[in-house]
């Protein structure tokens, strides 16, 4: 997030609010992202939101924490981070819960939802303006994933019934895998730069997707929702 250009935009007022809603049983990756955006934008001011009560725990490190939903406790928040939320709802719960957020977003604000595993080494979201779903990032540790379609564990609630034959996402992900096939003599340089290599050989191919600038920790995917949008709601 502190390298995204839209969540760095939406982070450019004097005093930027962020909420990180649905932060679980311990408000630890809270206080991670309060800690990392600072270093992007020292006067941030973040509240984590949980729908339990009791949940709910005393400010700390200079976050303060509160009941609330989707409606995001009647906040205007520049940003809102929702990761791990959506996934214990239906699919076709998804818009709404999308529509509400979005509805409480400040001016130019912009939402990260989506879903990782237990200690972020396999992460998808999708990024929303006040106008709808932008884009698709997919984010691994490469040493932790072999294939660009392991990643459709994680892939977010609204896609991640679609990875089937004939939906754009299944699509997107067999051409991953097939262009990191491809880029196999890369390899001894290391899964990062066979990474590169097959995000030059996607965009050969039409695939949309940002090719990174300098050196990623991480293994990176960012398309446009258009390109992976479920065939249903186009």
């Amino acid at each position: 997030m502190a390298h995204e250009p839209r969540v760095l935009a939406a982070l450019s007022r004097s005093t930027p609010l962020v909420v990180d809603l649905g932060y679980g049983a311990r408000p630890d990756t809270t206080l991670e992202m309060a800690s990392r955006l600072r270093t992007v934008a020292p006067t941030v001011q973040v509240v984590g939101l949980e729908i339990d009560p009791e949940r709910v725990v005393e400010s700390r490190d200079g976050v303060r924490f509160a009941v609330g939903g989707f409606e995001l406790a009647g906040l205007r928040p520049d940003v809102v981070r929702a990761f791990n939320v959506l996934r214990q709802y239906d699919e076709d719960e998804v818009a709404a819960a999308w529509t509400q957020m979005r509805a409480a977003l400040a001016p130019t604000g912009v939402i990260v939802e989506g879903t990782c595993d237990e200690i972020g080494r396999r992460c998808a979201w999708v990024l929303l303006d006040a106008d709808g779903p932008v884009s698709l990032t997919l984010s691994w540790a490469p040493e932790h994933t072999d294939r660009p379609s392991e990643m459709a564990e994680r892939l977010p609630k609204a896609l991640i019934h679609r990875n089937v034959p004939g939906e754009p996402i299944h699509r997107l992900l067999t051409v991953a895998d097939q262009c990191w096939d491809i880029a196999a003599p890369h390899a001894p340089y290391g899964p990062r730069a066979r990474w590169r290599a097959a995000l030059g050989l996607l965009r050969q191919r039409g695939v949309d997707c940002v090719v990174p600038r300098g050196r990623s920790v991480d293994n990176i995917l960012s398309v446009p929702w258009s390109l992976v949008a479920p065939l249903r709601s186009r």
